[in-house]
């Protein structure tokens, strides 16, 4: 199959390729068990008792994990194409992509499924792209809205396609387990772009076609 590689280069920090612009000195790995060890003990909890001793160790490792998108490029995710897809002009679809990621107001987890669809042009990528792109932005620290304009703007930029269309459907748990304590509350974010964006039409059609998979 015919293929391209993007030479991409230094990616420029923007909003679709980085979680900011804050160019201060990492702590160590040592400072960072450090302070798990000092919340430790702020929640009333003594970090030298034996279940505790390796807490500080395993949260930090914990944290690399889940806030590893960091480390990588949205450029870098969708830097290979592919040319061989004979005259197909219409969406492409990825529907019920899991996700996981935080919320940057009390560091507290939030999950659930994006839908991300675009109308390429003469080009794909690999499937499995779109879902690394949104696992990319989702392994930072977020708020919903802002993950759902990173996704598609990141789209945009790169595969330069005529729309993207993204349904993100998450649960809460700032809200779910504390605060209100509201359960099973569902958060629902859209962003569209292009002909998604003008085309009334086209967005119904890909909400329809969300939707008709729904269990």
């Amino acid at each position: 199959m015919d293929n391209v590689i993007k030479k991409i280069g230094p990616t420029p920090r923007t909003a679709a390729s980085s979680g900011g612009d804050w160019d201060a000195p990492r702590p160590s790995r040592e400072q960072a068990e450090e302070a798990v060890r000092t919340l430790l003990a702020y929640i009333g909890d003594d970090p030298g008792r034996e279940g505790l001793l390796d807490t500080p160790r395993r949260v930090v490792s914990a944290y690399e994990e889940l806030f590893n998108g960091y480390e990588v490029q949205a450029s870098d995710v969708l830097d290979r194409t592919f040319s061989e897809i004979g005259t197909y002009d219409d969406l492409v679809l990825i529907r019920d992509i899991p996700f996981n990621s935080h919320c940057e107001h009390h560091m507290m987890p939030f999950y659930g499924q994006a839908h991300v669809a675009y109308l390429p042009v003469e080009r794909v990528v690999g499937l499995s792209k779109i879902a690394r792109l949104i696992d990319v932005f989702a392994h930072r620290l977020q708020t919903q809205e802002r993950l759902s304009s990173q996704v598609v703007t990141a789209i945009d930029e790169v595969l330069k396609p005529r729309g993207v269309a993204l349904i993100l459907e998450a649960e809460h748990t700032c809200m779910s387990m504390r605060g209100v304590e509201k359960c099973g509350t569902k958060t629902v974010t859209t962003q569209f772009s292009g002909l998604f964006r003008n085309d009334t039409n086209e967005q119904l059609r890909f909400i329809q076609l969300v939707r008709s998979g729904a269990r």
